[in-house]
């Protein structure tokens, strides 16, 4: 169904059939649908969700259109779409929402739910508590395997995720138990005879990020949260990791092309944003550059006895820059999944030197050989095959050693990327490059 044949059977009151179209359809495709649609439209076509498919469909939108919904929608609708949804899912919502709208929404809460939600958001916005969510299994340590699953049968149901349970015994974390090790235990084992005493959990106050590259590594469907007395408080799950790791690659994207990272999406951002989350970064690029023509003029003199050495500064640059680049972008991506730590600087620049000894030498040979066959002059091919290799090997130093040097300075690596990365090689190779031209060709 696209969002054309949805306003039309709205417009004919055919509101059944959209019911059963909807029962049809995926939450996820359900909220892309929505989003489609004009407010009026969008809100009607809400309406007639199932109410358990309409606060997963209302988790999934953007909150622009979870703000229209929510002003749109009674009180008791609401209130409907809040109780069934997760703790963590509503809190992420109310992270987005003005403050008027949070006390409204708040308002419709029992009690309990608005101390859990409280709780949830007085966390700092990249912590682990602020994605955590509070509905978890709950297990004792002399519960047999019967019990459990009676309790599972009866509490999982608001349960984000029962497929790992949590041994807790006055509020401290003794260990997991998977819901396969309950199902292949007897009914009579006791619960602390199977459960996982070596546990991989965070702290609330730890950075998400890390949170998420724990489920990563070691391959958790949920990670358990812990205060610092060690009382087991929440648990941080799968999707819930998955959408961090997504929310970091898309920050680190955006700082390597040297562009402030936004929260809202591509199209909710409006062009005076765009402009200012550009122009910082292009202003530093561009008076960084200075620096590069300042080298030009210094060697005019050269340019007057030999002309033909402006011809292959474009050259000289692009190809350091790139190989700067090259090389920044991997250890980025190196750092990013742990494959490369601040202890591996040493490791890192050995290698990328023989990288960049190999790759400046070839591209030194085969331009050489081209300026050899187009000006037959063997001085010009010398001066531009060692300038590529000091340009390359200095280019690749550059681009591996910076991103670590930015993580030394507690800074994200990212920032340190191609337009940077380049301008800062740009005035090196130009300075190389007059330098050995000047001292062969006694300038």
């Amino acid at each position: 169904m696209v969002e054309k044949e949805v306003c039309e059977l709205l417009a004919g009151r055919q509101y059944k059939k959209i019911k059963e179209a909807f029962a049809q359809m995926n939450e996820v495709d359900l909220a892309d649908l929505l989003e489609q649609l004009p407010e009026k439209e969008m809100v009607m076509a809400f309406r007639l969700i199932g109410k358990e498919e309409a606060a997963e469909t209302f988790s999934y939108m953007e909150p622009k259109q979870q703000q229209i919904l929510v002003e749109a929608l009674t009180e008791r609708e609401l209130s409907e779409v809040l109780d069934e949804m997760f703790l963590d899912d509503a809190a992420d919502v109310l992270e987005e929402m003005p403050a008027n709208v949070v006390e409204r929404i708040l308002a419709r809460t029992d009690p309990e739910t608005r101390r859990q939600l409280n709780q949830l958001l007085s966390y700092p916005e990249d912590s682990v508590g602020s994605i955590m969510t509070v509905e978890y299994v709950d297990l004792k340590p002399r519960m047999t395997v019967k019990e459990a699953l009676e309790k599972i049968r009866r509490v999982g149901i608001d349960s984000e995720t029962i497929y790992t349970c949590y041994v807790i015994q006055n509020k401290k974390l003794l260990g997991i138990v998977t819901a396969r090790a309950l199902l292949i235990s007897h009914e009579d084992t006791v619960i602390e005879d199977i459960m996982e005493s070596n546990i991989i959990k965070v702290n609330t106050y730890d950075d998400q990020e890390e949170a998420a590259k724990l489920v990563r590594k070691y391959g958790l469907i949920a990670l358990p949260v812990v205060d610092k007395e060690g009382c087991m408080v929440g648990i941080v799950t799968v999707d819930d990791a998955m959408e961090v790791m997504q929310d970091e690659n898309t920050e680190d994207m955006t700082l390597m092309a040297a562009i402030q990272p936004s929260e809202s999406t591509y199209f909710g951002t409006s062009v005076l944003r765009h402009a200012r989350n550009r122009i910082p970064w292009l202003l530093v690029l561009m008076f960084s550059a200075t620096f590069t023509g300042m080298i030009i003029t210094k060697y005019e003199t050269a340019f007057a006895a030999i002309p033909l050495l402006v011809s292959f500064i474009p050259m000289i640059m692009d190809t350091s820059g790139n190989c700067g680049s090259q090389s920044a972008t991997l250890i980025i991506c190196g750092m990013a999944v742990d494959e490369i730590r601040l202890r591996d600087v040493f490791k890192v620049v050995w290698k990328e030197i023989r990288v960049a000894m190999a790759v400046s030498t070839t591209l030194a040979v085969a331009n050489g050989a081209r300026i050899l066959i187009m000006y037959h002059d063997m001085k010009l091919a010398l001066l531009i095959g060692l300038t590529l290799v000091c340009t390359v090997t200095l280019a690749e130093l550059i681009g591996c050693m910076l991103p670590m040097l930015a993580k030394r300075c507690r800074l994200d690596p990212a920032i340190m990327a191609s337009p940077l990365i380049t301008t800062c090689v740009d005035a090196a190779a130009i300075a190389i490059y007059f330098f050995i031209a000047t001292k062969l060709f006694s300038l």
